[in-house]
């Protein structure tokens, strides 16, 4: 039973926007983090945030992205370079533009794969993100 329907059928996600992937992803990686964060440690709500922007800042989640593309299969590679290049007008000012286009689509790839209800896929890319951020920062 999913908590969250997901409506829209394979097709329909393809259509949308690479910025609407993005959209749902970026809430999806936020929450898989912090369900993390509570499952493994005993922090108190200040603490479990400092320790998630670790993981969802625009620079950890771009560095993350170049390390894991090497698994990406080629259906992915394209959800992610769609994701880059989409044209968004909206870049924080702490934030550097590389870094920022590439945690674009690396949220368009978590947004893709969650709303074509690829959940095994999405789970392996998900805890391959924990590893390769925890040995970023060993």
């Amino acid at each position: 039973m999913e908590i969250i329907e997901r409506k829209k059928d394979f097709m329909d996600v393809k259509m949308l926007s690479p910025l609407t992937w993005a959209y749902i992803g970026d809430s999806v990686y936020e929450m898989y983090i912090r369900t993390y964060l509570v499952n493994k440690t005993k922090l108190k709500p200040h603490k479990l945030h400092i320790e998630s922007i670790k993981y969802v800042k625009a620079k950890s989640q771009a560095d993350i992205l170049k390390k894991i593309e090497c698994i990406l299969t080629s259906e992915e590679k394209d959800i992610v370079r769609r994701g880059r290049n989409a044209e968004n007008h909206h870049l924080p000012k702490n934030a550097d533009p590389a870094d920022y286009m590439y945690s674009t689509a690396f949220e368009a790839l978590i947004g893709y794969l969650y709303l074509t209800k690829q959940d095994e896929r999405l789970k392996e890319i998900l805890e391959k993100c924990i590893t390769t951020n925890e040995e970023s920062n060993i």
